[in-house]
């Protein structure tokens, strides 16, 4: 009876090992729409990078799961529990690689969507009631919701990495502005020894090499969301940044 019981117990183990070895990485995508806009289908006036950014992995050893959605905030992307959902499924060896910011500066208690964070990457936290959830919600900075997603992600076994926020279609002195949050995600991935993509400044400095027309061309509708063309490079931009760091997500780049 022994004998068969450290057998069934050596079987169940190998199984579970296996597992572990056969697991394919999964590269988890988060953001707002400027990731991916709407269904993220290339039929799509507006597009983004992350509905092209699997063209540039080997999808056969990886897989890339692109799971940002419009309108969200870092904050509002954790309180309406899709982070946990991604939680559920992270595994030792995947990767993470969000980008917030566009929507962060939105107002913190409107009634239209009550998205907002409060500026910079401080501990500032203040107490709101909440208009769309109906209920009081203690809000936090920019910071504290990317820190969170970079600990968690940690916590797992993961690898998190930080994309700076795509440029907007905003022109000063000739050049592109550079926004805060582009600033605080590099400041983030510094103090938290996150992996960092400077996606607003490659992009930025692709544009600058345009002229001014050609760049509005990309953004048929807004200031903020490119088409299929600017999506494409964009994602390009994003393997371009991640090929410059020494992350490990790089050898499954084609």
């Amino acid at each position: 009876m022994k004998r068969l019981n450290f057998f069934f117990v050596a079987i169940i183990a190998l199984s579970s090992f296996v597992a572990l070895e056969e697991h394919k990485p999964v590269l988890y995508i988060i953001g707002d729409s400027t990731v991916k806009n709407g269904s993220g289908h290339s039929t799509l006036v507006l597009q983004g990078w992350g509905s092209w950014i699997d063209d540039y992995f080997d999808t056969t050893k990886i897989s890339v799961q692109n799971h940002a959605i419009g309108g969200r905030s870092s904050r509002t992307f954790i309180t309406e529990g899709r982070w946990n959902k991604i939680l559920e499924t992270l595994q030792k060896g995947d990767y993470v690689m969000m980008q917030f910011g566009h929507n962060d500066a939105s107002p913190l208690d409107d009634t239209a969507r009550a998205r907002g964070t409060i500026r910079g990457i401080g501990n500032d936290s203040t107490e709101i009631y909440n208009p769309i959830r109906k209920q009081k919600e203690m809000v936090h900075t920019y910071g504290w919701y990317m820190r969170k997603m970079i600990s968690d992600t940690k916590a797992k076994g993961a690898i998190p990495i930080i994309c700076s926020p795509i440029p907007r279609y905003n022109y000063k002195d000739g050049k592109i502005n550079r926004d805060s949050y582009a600033t605080w995600s590099k400041e983030l991935a510094e103090q938290t020894h996150a992996y960092f993509i400077p996606l607003n400044e490659l992009i930025a400095v692709e544009y600058e090499k345009m002229d001014s027309l050609t760049v509005k061309k990309l953004f048929p509708q807004d200031h903020t969301h490119t088409n299929r063309e600017g999506a494409v490079m964009n994602a390009q931009l994003v393997a371009k940044g991640l090929k410059e760091t020494d992350c490990s997500l790089r050898k499954f780049l084609k």
